[in-house]
C-alpha cells in the first residue's frame, strides 16, 4: 500500500495552514496509516481551543478568557486583576511555575476567609490543625488548672504545652514556661540537672527560727570582681 497522496519523503501538507511539515509535527491519529492525524500540532491546538470556546459559549453562556500574555518574572493575579512580581506571590511547588495562584495579600485574604468559613477563625484553625482540640477543649483544660500556668502559676497562659512524641496535650503554660520546657526538651534529667546546678550557685533563703530567714551563700561560683 503507498502513502496517501498529501504525503512526501516523510512530509504531509497541514489541512489548515497548508504548509509542508515532518510527520513528527503532527498530532498521533490510530485513523491514517501513518499514525499522524492531517492537522499539524499548533493548527490542531487552535481547533481545539477554538471548540472549547464553542462548547463553554453554547452550554454555559460564557466567553473564555484568553490567556494573557505576562513578560518575564511576572505574573497575573486573578483576584486582582493585577500583573506582579514573581516575589510578590507565594511560593507553590505544586503549581508548575513554582508560584502560587494569587498574590501574598489575596492569598492571605482567602486564606482567612476558609479559616473564618470552616473553623470560625484563625485561632480555632491553629488549635485543631496543630493540637487537635479547639477553643472549647482549650478553656475546659485552662479552668481545670484554675486559669493560671500550669507550671508557675501566671495567671492568662495561652499557649498549649504537648508531648512531641506523642501529641497529647499536657496543659496550658506562659510564654517563659513553654519556652523553658522546649530549651530543655522535655529531658527530666537536664531539669533536675538544672535545679541542682541553681542550688549550688544561688543564694538560698533559710528558716531558721520560726518567722526568722538568713540568706546563704552558694556552695560554689565565684563572686563579681571589686573593679567590674
Amino acid at each position: 500500500m503507498g502513502l496517501p497522496l498529501d504525503d512526501h519523503d516523510g512530509q504531509r501538507r497541514c489541512r489548515d495552514c497548508g504548509v509542508w511539515k515532518p510527520l513528527e509535527d503532527f498530532c498521533a491519529s490510530s485513523k491514517r496509516p501513518s499514525g499522524r492525524g492531517s492537522c499539524c500540532k499548533p493548527c490542531f491546538n487552535q481547533r481545539s481551543k477554538a471548540s472549547y470556546a464553542k462548547r463553554s459559549r453554547e452550554k454555559h453562556g460564557r466567553e473564555v478568557t484568553p490567556r494573557r500574555t505576562v513578560p518575564e518574572g511576572q505574573k497575573f493575579c486573578a483576584d486582582c486583576g493585577t500583573v506582579k512580581s514573581l516575589a510578590d506571590f507565594p511560593r507553590n511547588r505544586s503549581d508548575s511555575t513554582g508560584y502560587a495562584t494569587y498574590c501574598k495579600p489575596c492569598h492571605n485574604t482567602r486564606t482567612r476567609e476558609v479559616k473564618e468559613r470552616l473553623y470560625g477563625g484563625n485561632r480555632e484553625y491553629h488549635l485543631r490543625r496543630r493540637y487537635g482540640i479547639g477553643r472549647r477543649e482549650f478553656d475546659e483544660l485552662l479552668a481545670e488548672q484554675g486559669g493560671v500556668c500550669a507550671i508557675c502559676g501566671a495567671s492568662g497562659p495561652q499557649y498549649v504545652d504537648h508531648d512531641h512524641r506523642t501529641g497529647w496535650v499536657r496543659g496550658i503554660l506562659c510564654f517563659n514556661c513553654n519556652g523553658g520546657l522546649g530549651q530543655f526538651r522535655d529531658d527530666q534529667s537536664r531539669l533536675a540537672g538544672a535545679i541542682t546546678y541553681l542550688r549550688g550557685t544561688t543564694w538560698q533563703r533559710v528558716l531558721i527560727h520560726p518567722g526568722v530567714y538568713q540568706m546563704c551563700s552558694p556552695t560554689r561560683g565565684r563572686p563579681p570582681s571589686p573593679s567590674s
